[in-house]
Order: C-alpha cells, then sequence, then structure tokens
C-alpha cells in the first residue's frame, strides 16, 4: 500500500463534485471511451450527463461508438462505480480536475486529446502555468542526473515550475531538483494516484504533493502497463511551456514527450552529451531535427521570451524574466513602473503611494538583482 499523502490540496472542500463531475468521471470509467472519443461524445451531446443518458441508437451515430461500446454506455453501472470512486477520492484527499474548468490546467485545456478529468494529490497554483517539463532516461549516467538537477534547480530559482514523471533517472533527479532548490514540482503518473510507481519514489511523491502535486487521468488504482507511459507523455507536454530532453537514446520514451510537445506547438529543448555517447543520441538527433541546444537556464528564458503571468483578475501581467514571480508585492509594484523605455526615478516616485525611502531602497534591491539599471541622469530602464 502506498504511505498516505497529506490533503493540502487547495481551495474546495473534498465534497464540491457536481453532477458534470460525477457524470465527467462515470464516462472516464466506461472502457472503450478514450481522451479522444471523450472529447467527440461532448462537442456532440455538451454534457457529460446528456451523454449517458443518450439512447444507444443516438449513441452509434457517433464516429468510433459501436453497438457494444454503446450498450456499455447506457447500462448506468458506471453511474454507481462514479459514486463508489468519488467517495474514495474524499478518504484519499484526492481531488478532481474537470477540463474546461476552474482548477485544470490552462496549457491542457488547449491540446485536443487532453484528458476529461484529472486525480489530483496535492495542489494547483496559478504560478503552475509558467513551467517547463524535464524528461529523459531512466537508466541515465550521473552526468545526465547532475544535468537534471541543475537545470531543474536553476527554472525554479527562475519562477518555474518543473513537470516530470516520477520515473527512475532523469525525472526523478529533476523533480529532486526541484524541490532542493524550494520549487514547485508536478509529477504526471502513468498509474494511479494511489499506485506510486516506481515503489522506491513512494517518499517522494509525498515531498511531491507538499509543494506541488501528484497527477494522473487513471483510475485510484490503475496498475503499470507498457502503453500508459507513452500516453501519460502528452499531459506532460500539455502542462509545459517547452521540455527539456535531458539524456535519451535513441529509443526512450522521453522521445514521445518530444514528439508531443512539438504537435502541440511547445518549445523543445535538448541537453547534448558528449558526441559519441549512446546514452544522448537521441538528444543529439532533436537538435539535428530543430530542437534548441541548451547549457544552462539562460538558454531556455532566450527561447521562451517575455510570458504572460496568472492573476486572480481577468488580466494577465507580462512577465519579461520568469524571476519576477518570486518578488514581494512592493518590488513587482515599482518594478512595473518601469518599462523598457527610460523613465526617470521622480516619475517613478510621483506615480506611486509607496513612502519614498521605500521606493529607493526597492529600486536598489531591483538594480543588485539585474531586473533594472541606471542610466545617466537618474533615468531607470527595465532589463529585458
Amino acid at each position: 500500500m502506498a504511505p498516505s499523502v497529506p490533503d493540502n490540496s487547495g481551495s474546495g472542500s473534498n465534497t464540491d463534485h457536481d453532477a458534470d463531475v460525477h457524470a465527467t468521471l462515470a464516462m472516464s470509467l466506461i472502457p472503450g471511451i478514450g481522451p479522444r472519443l471523450h472529447a467527440t461524445l461532448l462537442e456532440r451531446f455538451e454534457t457529460a450527463d446528456n451523454v449517458l443518458n443518450q439512447p444507444a441508437a443516438t449513441l452509434q451515430t457517433v464516429n468510433g461508438v459501436g453497438k457494444q461500446l454503446a450498450e456499455r454506455i447506457t447500462i448506468g453501472i458506471h453511474r454507481a462505480a462514479a459514486t463508489e470512486m468519488l467517495a474514495r477520492c474524499v478518504d484519499l484527499g484526492v481531488k478532481l480536475r474537470r477540463k474546461h474548468t476552474p482548477g485544470y490546467p490552462t496549457g491542457l485545456n488547449a491540446v485536443d486529446d487532453a484528458p476529461g478529468i484529472l486525480y489530483v494529490r496535492g495542489t494547483f497554483e496559478p504560478r503552475d502555468e509558467l513551467a517547463v517539463g524535464i524528461v529523459g532516461s531512466r537508466r541515465c549516467t550521473s552526468y545526465g542526473r547532475r544535468q537534471a538537477e541543475r537545470m531543474a534547480g536553476s527554472l525554479v530559482r527562475a519562477g518555474f515550475t518543473i513537470i516530470s514523471g516520477l520515473a527512475r533517472g532523469i525525472d526523478g533527479a529533476a523533480h529532486r531538483g526541484a524541490l532542493n532548490a524550494g520549487g514547485r514540482t508536478i509529477a504526471v503518473m502513468a498509474t494511479g494516484v494511489k499506485e506510486i510507481y516506481p515503489p522506491e519514489h513512494a517518499d517522494l511523491a509525498i515531498d511531491i504533493t507538499r509543494s506541488g502535486a501528484v497527477v494522473s487521468e487513471f483510475p485510484l488504482d490503475q496498475k503499470p502497463r507498457p502503453g500508459l507511459f507513452p500516453q501519460r507523455n502528452r499531459i506532460i507536454s500539455g502542462m509545459s511551456l517547452g521540455v527539456i530532453v535531458v539524456e535519451a537514446t535513441r529509443n526512450s520514451g522521453a522521445l514521445y514527450t518530444a514528439r508531443h510537445a512539438m504537435e502541440q506547438g511547445r518549445e523543445v529543448f535538448a541537453v547534448p552529451g558528449q558526441v559519441d555517447s549512446l546514452a544522448s543520441a537521441g538528444c543529439h538527433d532533436l537538435i539535428r531535427e530543430g530542437a534548441t541546444l541548451i547549457r544552462n537556464v539562460e538558454d531556455v528564458l532566450a527561447e521562451l521570451g517575455p510570458l504572460s503571468q496568472p492573476t486572480q483578475s481577468a488580466e494577465a501581467t507580462t512577465v519579461h524574466d520568469p524571476r519576477e514571480m518570486s518578488l514581494n508585492p512592493q518590488e513587482k509594484e515599482v518594478l512595473n513602473l518601469i518599462t523598457t523605455s527610460p523613465v526617470h526615478v521622480d516619475e517613478v516616485l510621483r506615480t506611486t503611494k509607496l513612502d519614498m525611502s521605500r521606493v529607493l531602497s526597492t529600486l536598489t534591491v531591483l538594480e543588485m538583482k539585474r531586473f533594472i539599471r541606471r542610466l545617466p541622469g537618474n533615468m531607470l530602464v527595465r532589463n529585458v
């Protein structure tokens, strides 16, 4: 049995599942309804509840629904299974997040074959929208492990969340690198969130739920099966702005994640290894095919460029440097008064309601952190 995980799953109680969540969960438990057919059915009938209430003859008019599947949808036993699953989720502190509703990862909403529902242990936070995936070989070298930990640590210090698959090797190193740097990380499982795999990462999974989340599209008790690992990789890339591949042979499963990222319009990065290293042959092939060769976090930031920072309001603010996510409210307020065009310090002082001494000290801090620089004539400009 997997170790118990504290419920730090954020806003909302474990009992706030409405009828749509229940029906969506019931649909997901029906054998034969995968993510694409799930989306097709919802497009046709609008809600999961409507799908479950359709007569078999009507369901068979949907491309991909045969007689046997139509009968499975209509018999109704999956509603009872969903009720039982919901009760277990409550007991285990597992949240359910439905596609196109608050709490579901925004980037994943745009993926055609995204899961209709996610099981979540831990929390999603708005800042997790600025995320980078790090994947690679299970049988990595010490070089690969060091690079994954180094890259993950640098990225969380720059304001990113790290997403990976909790697998042995590079995935585990990426998660640990993020946690050791005091950052957030999300593990996307190819099993149910109750069945931590590999078992030696059970403690790591608990640590991740305290600073992020363990996530799966599969039911709680789903055991590991080979075909599920490539399937889950589209979620890693879908939740990420870009994916970094650290050590991958030519037949590595990490290359599936890179392919998904390309299809989803995400950036693909590869860390080079020694030119004759079979462990990095897949990375070198990606670079030849157009993936960005990266040496450090600065290379990643240069490719991602200005980003949109999620806020509690309907509007988002432009983040020129993801490190801005780590600034306190006063530092953010002052920084937002300085643009990429020079502005006089007196103009900054006139615009803000903060005390002059606090503004001047904050400007010094921002300059030391290299968010801004001073120009002749008491002018200030934002670094980009």
